[in-house]
């Protein structure tokens, strides 16, 4: 299902629709301030199973990242975030940033595996920040790729139907969507570490 939402103004009753999909377990693709991301209930085990599945990869293995709203939630997931560390989150967040961070035994548990990182992002962007701020709690979210050799990532919301329309419960069509994935910074070390430099400005650390 494609659902057209207003990236600056998002009405309310498209969001808590997408809400209710999340919270059943569904899979939503949505777009962000970097590229367009595919998501779901980080507490729904079966949902995320299916985005394995799509993603091809064992949940034991996966190395999603999760959407917060702001960074309230970061102490449910991460371990002794020190205080230059939230200085810095502060500092760059909202933004096209993933911040690795040591994850606490919470995250194991929802993956089943022994991830001692957990990514976090808070994206400037109005659609998927309201969405986990109705639903309570943070998504998953992952990159949507191009299957082109020369195109990394799908920008248009009609062509991600296209390829991914019978592999989700909901499409959202936020507008056209960027071409280049967020800057990973490592901050699990005594020094925060560019991993891939993207979108994101590295020039904050």
């Amino acid at each position: 299902m494609l659902i057209d939402i207003h990236p600056v103004d998002p009405e309310p009753r498209k969001i808590k629709q997408v809400v209710d999909c999340l919270a059943n377990g569904g899979l939503v693709i949505y777009p962000t301030d970097t590229v367009y991301a595919i998501g779901c209930d980080i507490y729904n085990a079966r949902a995320i199973e299916r985005l394995c599945r799509l993603k091809g990869v064992r949940p034991d293995k996966s190395s999603f990242s999760f959407i917060c709203n702001d960074l309230s939630h970061i102490s449910e997931f991460t371990l002794n975030l020190d205080t230059p560390t939230y200085k810095l989150m502060k500092r760059a967040l909202p933004g096209p940033y993933t911040f690795l961070l040591k994850a606490n035994n919470s995250v194991p548990k929802l993956f089943k595996n022994n991830k001692k990182t957990v990514g976090i992002r808070v994206p400037d962007h109005n659609i998927p920040r309201m969405i986990v701020r109705e639903l309570g709690h943070p998504i998953i979210t992952t990159s949507i790729h191009h299957e082109d050799e020369i195109l990394d990532y799908i920008t248009e919301a009609y062509l991600i139907e296209e390829r991914f329309g019978k592999l989700v419960d909901i499409i959202i069509d936020g507008g056209v969507g960027g071409i280049v994935p967020s800057t990973i910074i490592d901050c699990t070390g005594d020094e925060p570490v560019v991993v891939r430099e993207g979108k994101g400005d590295v020039d904050l650390l």
